[in-house]
């Protein structure tokens, strides 16, 4: 009976009220048989905890859907919550209020009943139906629960020991699934959502699936945890590893790395004999290494840079080949022409065998494209027996290419001179610099001025590179520059320079390097034989003339390896076994002639003169054209003329109209007549004062009436006085005569000279002409004819 009693009145104290005191909670959720501190500081909060104690101490905990919500209106509240007694009460100093609570049991908001001076709504208890009896599957549903909170603490899930008793005495699936949550710090919508479930069974299994995704995130989180100490651990194991290994050789009396990499440098730099300076440089930079930690930064930087030292040939060097004869054999058998080149290195041998000690030359090669200046420093190299070692300057603007950078850079490494040096393995290479005149320059420094200390006998014997910091010694390297052009080369730097002009080839010498180079390469490339293609002389100076027009031979090989091709798809083709390239099916091969050469007058004509120009692709001749008609005295000049050849015009015109009296041209006449002055090929753009005679003659011809013979060419400067300068390019303005069947040519005096250089073979069957003054010039140039009676 006492029982009973008891039991009525613990009802009575569990009895929620209809209508209750509503406290707003943020950022969590409160579950039933929860107990939780919370911190109360809104005005309407803290009155419905004060109407609570005052009444039953029983407050309905509702979550906001938005925690930044400082006033919260009924509509910013879920609709179930849960009912929590308030079972302590502290005021604090700064005006809020902590409660501890505890959950009783979960209510569904009816209505909103006040929201002022706190909030009080009307609620209805939810109850939640409790199996009287288990299914196994209800109970297997509540161990894997269990199990599940037991492996994710087992991961390093925080859950108190004390709360884990409770959970593992627990068989009520709904008691379970909310004391599970509640300590599974989910966030509100998650939480809210399990707190709404009424069935147990369906909210275990929730919760179930919420446990199954947090043992998965642990499981992966502890994996990188143990990645990161395995890799920390790893690393200290290894170091004391290394250091017990150390105090094991230590103790056994071995070598250890450190002192056998020391060691094996100290031989090296033995082995290398270098000067004393470096050796100097090289011990010390080595006693830095040997204090140093191995691993440290500056202990790698160290270790290249004695590597650097160690590799550089200071005093290795290949024996130079004496021979002259060999040497001579090399040199031809290589190159074509080229006599004053093979002289020079022949020059250097033979004192080099007079003479052991000597200072490498350095030689500079200026020619156009194609003369074979980049192959003839490769020939030269055979010729000595020494290594051969090309640079490329085209384009280089830093002056670190050059000098390198210092140590203090990372990355740093010497430049390409030492560079070059390290790859030769020998201190007496030839090194070839090339394309000299297109080194350029900026913010990062001038090349060129880098390359004067290079290129200076007096200097080089101690040149510095900056990665090095100690003088290397280049005199004994034999340095060959190349270059397009003497003129875009910096003064300082072409002083330095023992300049070598190589002019451009002449038909015949084209003749020979196709005949006995290109030809023989290209019929091996292209996989034909002398038995299956022969090409005559006639035809291939045909292909020359006609079809190529340079001062070097790269685009013959072009047009021979084409004529080969044409050949090699016949014989594929299966249209013949055997081919004879002639002049006249020449062009069924390689199609019509790309250049046609300048046609010869039929006949001497009044104000027409054959001058003599030079050009990249050889010499030519140019017919200079001039004609008078009334006017007033104006002179005009056509024909796409530079600066130099107009002033030469004037000029000429200048000088004639000096001496009219004594060419019997009346002194009036150039007052009333205009005089036009043409060179054909007019979309060729012409310079060079040295068309100055032949611009004369015309004008002189056309004001006398007096035609010019036809078989003379000429060439020269002519002044206002009528003296006559000398020309440059000789060589090829005499063959460029020769080509077109003129064999008088009136030359400058001064010029005479200059015939000695060219080849014997070009000065057959030719009649030179030397002339001091534009008298001489007139008197073998113009023929006896009718004066004009103008």
């Amino acid at each position: 009976m006492a029982e009973k009693e008891k039991e009525k009145d613990n009802d009575k104290e569990t009895r929620i009220p209809n209508i209750i005191p509503v406290l707003p909670v943020r950022d969590i959720v409160v579950f039933p048989y929860m107990i939780i501190p919370l911190f109360v500081g809104r005005e309407v909060s803290i009155k419905g905890i004060e109407q609570a104690l005052s009444e039953n101490r029983m407050i309905l905990l509702l979550s906001q859907k938005d925690m930044s919500i400082e006033n919260p209106a009924s509509t910013d509240l879920y609709a179930i919550g849960t009912v929590g007694m308030i079972m302590r009460m502290l005021k604090l100093p700064d005006g809020r209020v902590k409660i501890l609570v505890q959950g009783i049991a979960k209510a569904k908001v009816k209505k909103l009943v006040r929201a002022t001076p706190y909030m009080e709504a009307e609620i209805e208890k939810i109850e939640e139906t409790k199996p009287l009896l288990l299914s196994i599957e209800e109970e297997a549903q509540i161990r894997t629960v269990k199990e599940q909170l037991d492996k994710a603490v087992s991961f390093g899930k925080t859950i108190l020991p004390d709360i884990m008793i409770v959970i593992e005495n627990l068989d009520d699936p709904g008691r379970l699934a909310d004391l599970v949550a509640s300590h599974l710090g989910l966030k509100t919508e998650q939480a809210q959502e399990i707190l709404e479930i009424t069935d147990p069974i369906i909210k275990l299994k929730r919760v179930s699936d919420i446990l199954s995704r947090e043992i998965e995130l642990l499981i992966v989180q502890q994996k990188i945890q143990s990645e990161a100490r395995g890799e920390i651990d790893k690393t200290q194991r290894e170091y004391f590893l290394r250091e017990q290994l150390k105090a094991i050789q230590k103790e056994l009396g071995d070598i250890d790395e450190r002192a056998e990499e020391i060691r094996e440098f100290r031989k090296k730099i033995e082995d290398a004999k270098m000067p004393e300076k470096v050796l100097k440089e090289a011990e010390k930079q080595l006693k830095r290494l040997e204090k140093m930690h191995p691993d440290s930064a500056e202990a790698a930087t160290i270790r290249t840079y004695l590597d650097w030292l160690v590799e550089l040939p200071w005093s290795k060097s290949t024996k130079d080949n004496l021979d002259i004869k060999a040497a001579t054999k090399v040199l031809n058998d290589d190159h074509y022409d080229l006599e004053k080149v093979k002289e020079r290195i022949l020059e250097y041998l033979s004192v080099r065998k007079l003479k052991e000690k000597m200072k490498g030359p350095i030689l500079c090669f200026i020619g156009p494209p194609g003369v074979g200046k980049t192959s003839l420093g490769r020939s030269i190299a055979r010729a000595l027996g020494r290594e051969f070692i090309r640079m490329s300057l085209g384009g280089v603007r830093d002056e670190a290419e050059i000098r390198g950078h210092r140590r203090t850079y990372v990355g740093a490494l010497p430049g390409r001179i030492i560079l070059g040096m390290k790859q030769a393995g020998s201190n007496n290479p030839v090194f070839m610099l090339d394309e000299i005149d297109k080194i350029g320059m900026d913010y990062r420094g001038d090349p060129s001025s880098a390359l004067l200390e290079v290129l200076d006998p007096e200097q080089n014997f101690a040149f510095a590179d900056h990665y090095l910091s100690v003088p290397f010694d280049l005199t004994n390297v034999m340095f060959i520059t190349t270059g397009n052009l003497a003129d875009t080369i910096p003064g300082p730097l072409r002083d330095r320079m023992e300049i070598i002009y190589l002019s451009g080839y002449t038909t015949e010498e084209k003749l020979g390097i196709a005949r006995k180079y290109l030809l023989p390469k290209q019929l091996e490339e292209n996989g034909l034989t002398t038995k299956i293609m022969t090409i005559t002389d006639e035809a291939l100076t045909l292909l020359i003339s006609q079809y190529t027009r340079e001062a070097g031979v790269r685009n013959l090989e072009r047009e021979i390896a084409n004529l080969c091709r044409k050949i090699a798809k016949r014989i594929a083709e299966g249209t013949g076994k055997k081919f004879t390239v002639i002049e006249k099916n020449l062009q069924g091969f390689l199609g019509v002639p790309k250049f046609l050469p300048e046609e010869e007058m039929a006949h001497d004509e009044v104000g027409v003169s054959t001058g003599l120009a030079w050009t990249e692709a050889g010499g030519d001749i140019i017919y200079i054209e001039a004609t008078t008609m009334k006017g007033r005295g104006n002179l005009t000049l056509t024909g796409q003329l530079g600066d130099v050849m107009k002033e030469s015009a004037q000029a000429a015109l200048s000088y004639v109209r000096s001496k009219a009296r004594s060419l019997g041209i009346k002194e009036d006449i150039f007052s009333k007549t205009d005089i036009h002055i043409h060179v054909p090929a007019g979309a060729i753009p012409k310079d060079g004062p040295s068309a100055g005679i032949t611009i004369a003659t015309a004008i002189a011809s056309a004001f006398t009436g007096q035609p010019v013979n036809k078989n003379i060419a000429m060439t020269g400067e002519v002044t206002l006085r009528g003296r006559v300068l000398p020309i440059g390019g000789l060589k090829e303005k005499t063959l460029g005569a020769k080509r077109m069947g003129i064999r008088k040519i009136i030359l400058p005096k001064r010029n005479k000279k200059d015939l000695e250089d060219i080849p014997k073979y070009i000065k057959d069957d030719m009649e030179f002409i030397f002339a001091d003054t534009m008298d001489q010039v007139l008197k073998a140039a113009l023929k006896t004819a009718k004066k004009k009676s103008s």
